[in-house]
């Protein structure tokens, strides 16, 4: 998917991102339709207020004896699986067909079963950050200095943010457990 030594570009928040992700979303719902229970902006261009890499997050939210069926479907509109890449939870899709990627707005999509640990961790550090504008605008500040350092090493970037991602993602997950009801 990406080179270690790619360019990166972090951008002030633009609210057209919830326009590429709902663009993105209606395509993806009519090529793959009823094997899908929701599909998920999540990462960063979810936030408002945040500056982000211009690439829609996407979680396609399924349950997993449907698996093969999306797995095919994505790959007959011009989709390669890759794998989990490590994650457990999470399967990782690139777009290769050059007219459609064209087409679409910059993406990266995942496959995620209802039920995923992944999936789950996603949703919490999006509405954490998004119901959390002070921590929100300090990951904000981190990356755009991260990329003042490391622009041209994507992976020297991603290390950077990485301490302060975990950071945020449990703060997120106690916060997620706080408000969910315990059963008698």
């Amino acid at each position: 998917m990406h080179k270690p030594s790619e360019l990166v570009t972090v951008q002030p928040y633009n609210s057209e991102w919830l326009t590429w992700f709902e663009r993105l979303s209606t395509f993806l719902m009519t090529k793959l339709g009823q094997n899908v229970i929701r599909i998920e902006h999540v990462g960063s261009t979810t936030i408002p207020g945040t500056d982000a890499k211009p690439i829609i997050d996407i979680d396609i939210v399924i349950r997993w004896l449907d698996f093969d069926r999306i797995k095919s479907n994505l790959e007959k509109i011009g989709y390669v699986h890759l794998g989990d890449l490590g994650i457990t939870g999470r399967e990782v899709f690139d777009l290769r067909d050059l007219e459609l990627k064209r087409q679409l707005p910059n993406h990266h999509l995942y496959v995620c079963d209802q039920h995923s640990e992944e999936l789950h961790r996603h949703i919490a550090f999006r509405d954490y950050l998004r119901e959390h504008p002070a921590v929100a605008n300090e990951y904000s500040n981190i990356k755009m200095h991260l990329v003042e350092m490391y622009s041209g090493n994507r992976e020297r970037y991603i290390q950077g943010k990485d301490i302060l991602v975990r950071e945020i993602l449990e703060k997120a997950l106690q916060w997620v457990k706080d408000r969910t009801p315990s059963l008698p």
